[in-house]
C-alpha cells in the first residue's frame, strides 16, 4: 500500500520523474534509493519528496507546526499502520475528538500529515456504514474535505459521504 501512496504523493507534488521504490522486511517498509544512499520508511521518503518538490509548507510553516506534522506522521506509522482491526474504533474516536474544531490536522493549511493520514485511513472509511460515518462526523467531514483536495485522491476510489443528516420525529 505504501508504494501506491508514495506514487500518488509524487503525482500530487507534480514531480515529473517517478522514483523506483522497493520494500524491505516482513512489514514491506518502502525504500527509495538516492544518490546519497537509501531512504527507508514512508515518513522519511514522503518528507524527502515534499522537499524535492520545493513544497516545504507541506512539512509545516513554523517550528511548532513542523513538530505537529511529524507527530501526526509518526501516529500514522506507529498507531494506524500497526493497529489491529478491533482497535480501529479507538483510532477513529481519538481522531474524531481531535478534529472537533479543526479543518486540517495541523493549523489552517493542508500538510503532508493530512495526505498520509487520508491514505492510511481510506481503507477503514470505505468500510464504515452510514451510521458509523455519522458517529465519527468530524473524521467524515475531514476525510471528505481531503478526498476532494485537488490532486490528492489519485489511486483511491471516492467514498460517498452523506451531507444531510436524517432526523427522526419532530425535527425538520
Amino acid at each position: 500500500m505504501a508504494l501506491r501512496e508514495l506514487s500518488s504523493l509524487e503525482k500530487y507534488l507534480g514531480l515529473k520523474k517517478p522514483n523506483k521504490y522497493s520494500t524491505q522486511g516482513d512489514n514491506k517498509v518502502p525504500v527509495l534509493q538516492t544518490n546519497n544512499g537509501p531512504l527507508v520508511g514512508l515518513v522519511t521518503i514522503a518528507s524527502h519528496l515534499a522537499s524535492e518538490a520545493k513544497r516545504p509548507q507541506l512539512l509545516g510553516d513554523s517550528a511548532e507546526s513542523r513538530a505537529v506534522v511529524r507527530q501526526w506522521l509518526e501516529y500514522r506509522v506507529a498507531k494506524l499502520d500497526r493497529c489491529a482491526k478491533e482497535e480501529m474504533k479507538t483510532v477513529l474516536k481519538e481522531l474524531n475528538l481531535y478534529l472537533q474544531d479543526k479543518v486540517y490536522l495541523v493549523g489552517n493549511q493542508f500538510t503532508l500529515a493530512d495526505a498520509l493520514m487520508y491514505y492510511g485511513i481510506h481503507p477503514l472509511v470505505v468500510e464504515l456504514a452510514v451510521q458509523e460515518k455519522e458517529k465519527y462526523v468530524n473524521v467524515t467531514r475531514w476525510f471528505d474535505h481531503i478526498q476532494h483536495y485537488p490532486g490528492v485522491r489519485h489511486h483511491l476510489p471516492p467514498v460517498v459521504v452523506l451531507r444531510n443528516r436524517i432526523y427522526t420525529g419532530g425535527h425538520h
